[in-house]
């Protein structure tokens, strides 16, 4: 772990330098899902949504999940780049990101078993073909999310390796549009955490049964992305430490997959949980996840993120002071307020430089 120059202990202000990457500080924009897109092309929304964060501070400015296949969407609206147009549409954005002072990231995924579902604010489960949702969905076992949404068709071998090249793809795409980060989702119940998870994964093949195999696919992925992802540029990887559920995908399995991640190449291993069963059966609260992160860090001996209801100033700041990860990734409060690396920079005493447009506006510290 690399620290700021001007302290050995690192802070949330405090630059980061992954490979030749350098984050200006530890807050990142998570990837949030927008619905906004047609046929998965970036548009306006995008533009201002991932700009403003830019202009707000932050190191690392994540675009939402974004689909390596059309039928890899979560919803008809999510953002795609399963074509070079997709790539064109999002190099505008990249380069405004760059130009305030952040790094561009892109997380790829495949929503597998969960795909061609509504948009939170039109409805929830399955999309009928009439309305836009599509047929068939894929998964690792033909088992459905929950009662009444679709059966996904198992995939073979052919269509596993056909998976995975499309992330391959994806990744050379984004490269083309300038994003200088990558983050693979093997998380929330999508494609990849299907795979990992025995709730999900009820395979008897080389893909199926053991830990190796069940995490075969994912390592397969990162390998085959870190042999065109270019060295420089760092990788991340979202895992979903735990399903939360007796049975299903542990800590302790997280713990060894970082570690195996880490050997390939990984940078940053993200640590959320959660999102395989309709229900959710684990902690809540102010920084919940926070000690997954520290567990993974600490045993795996891999740089971490944490994710989760980290709203305050002085709490995203303690999580890197206290080494219980290297990057703090907020999402709803990112929502709520555009701005707040550059509210928590007063709140904490450092010096955040605001943009020269907003300087008139920065607030006077007595």
């Amino acid at each position: 772990m690399r620290t700021n120059r001007h302290s050995e202990i690192p802070t949330r202000s405090s630059p980061l330098s992954l490979r030749d990457v350098t984050l200006r500080n530890r807050i990142v924009v998570s990837p949030m899902c927008e619905y906004s897109s047609v046929d998965g092309l970036a548009n306006a929304w995008h533009m201002v949504h991932l700009g403003s964060r830019a202009v707000g501070g932050a190191g690392l400015v994540f675009t939402e999940a974004t689909a390596v296949t059309a039928d890899g969407r979560i919803s008809p609206q999510d953002l795609g780049i399963w074509s070079d147009a997709h790539a064109e549409a999002l190099a505008p954005i990249v380069r405004f990101i760059e130009s305030q002072g952040a790094v561009p990231g892109m997380q790829l995924a495949h929503a597998g078993r969960k795909a061609s579902t509504y948009r939170p604010w039109d409805g929830t489960g399955p999309v009928a073909v009439s309305a836009g949702g599509w047929r068939p969905i894929w998964g690792p076992s033909p088992i459905p999310f929950t009662e009444g949404w679709i059966v996904p068709t198992a995939l073979d071998e052919a269509g596993i390796a056909g998976v995975i090249d499309s992330f391959v793809q994806a990744a050379k795409r984004a490269r083309a549009a300038g994003f200088r980060v990558i983050e693979l989702h093997a998380a929330h119940g999508y494609l990849l955490q299907e795979f990992l998870s025995p709730l999900s994964n009820q395979r008897t093949d080389r893909y199926g049964g053991s830990f190796e195999n069940r995490c075969r696919i994912v390592l397969d992925t990162v390998r085959a992305i870190r042999g065109v992802w270019p060295e420089r540029l760092p990788l991340f990887v979202r895992l979903s430490v735990t399903d939360w559920v007796e049975g299903g995908w542990t800590t302790a399995e997280s713990v060894e997959l970082a570690r195996a991640l880490g050997r390939l190449g990984v940078d940053i291993v993200d640590c959320s949980s959660s999102g395989n069963t309709a229900q959710y059966f684990g902690p809540t609260g102010p920084g919940y996840q926070v000690p997954l992160s520290a567990r993974v860090r600490a045993e795996a001996k891999v740089s971490t993120a944490a994710v989760g209801m980290i709203t305050e100033p002085h709490q995203a700041d303690a999580i890197i002071r206290n080494g219980e990860a290297d990057l703090v990734f907020l999402a709803r409060e990112m929502l709520r307020d555009p701005y707040w690396p550059l509210h928590a920079g007063q709140v904490l005493g450092h010096a955040v430089p605001w943009p020269e447009q907003y300087q008139r506006a920065r607030p006077v510290q007595g």
